[in-house]
């Protein structure tokens, strides 16, 4: 699926996956801070935060060598080779030492990902995990479409299934679940009338 999918996600997806560009804006990382983006896909998004925060360090892994490929090509093209490290790893479980060389990040992200991953509440306890103290982790993703028109919701979640794409609308319970078990504090709330959910955590320094 991936093999074919790389090549028009970009020039698809950006219509309808919202709120990723909001998402980037709200990182601020520290100076010489770095940055993590679990289920980087085709770089899209680290590109931005590269562009965004050029005294930040941006690393992605993605379980697609596939989606890989095109990353690194885009990255290439972009001039940022020599800014963000990519790495093949499952995003459940992974080493940070082993892949980056380091054993945290100040920043995670993960943009519309766990709604394609089945195992999604490991990853998320996989990203907090990774957190530097008084780091945080950015999350966004399809929401549970609470105040959306029932039509529109029957057409979107037939259409997201398509793709093999399943919202989750437990993010936020488990989010915080999960926040209290590493010492840190988070939430979730709806955009765009629960089209999409963003999620932020951050670990206590």
């Amino acid at each position: 699926m991936y093999r074919f999918q790389r090549h028009i996600y970009d020039a698809t997806r950006k219509f309808y996956l919202l709120g990723r560009d909001g998402l980037v804006d709200g990182l601020q990382p520290p100076m010489d801070g770095s940055v993590l983006e679990i289920g980087c896909g085709t770089g899209r998004n680290l590109i931005r935060i590269a562009h965004a925060y050029p005294h930040a360090r941006c690393y992605g892994l993605d379980v697609s060598e596939e989606m890989l490929a095109t990353a690194r090509q885009q990255v290439a093209k972009a001039g940022l080779s020599g800014r963000i490290t990519l790495r093949q790893a499952d995003a459940t479980r992974f080493e940070p030492e082993a892949l980056f060389g380091r054993a945290d990040f100040d920043r995670v992200v993960i943009s519309y990902a766990l709604s394609m991953i089945p195992p999604w509440r490991a990853v998320l306890a996989q990203a907090l995990s990774t957190l530097a103290p008084g780091g945080s982790l950015h999350i966004v993703d399809f929401g549970d479409q609470a105040h959306l028109p029932g039509p529109f919701k029957v057409v979107l979640n037939r259409w997201l299934a398509l793709f093999h794409v399943t919202p989750r609308p437990e993010l936020g319970a488990e989010l915080e679940r999960l926040c209290t078990e590493n010492a840190a504090s988070g939430g979730t709330r709806r955009l765009y009338g629960g089209y999409a959910v963003q999620g932020l955590a951050t670990r206590r320094g």
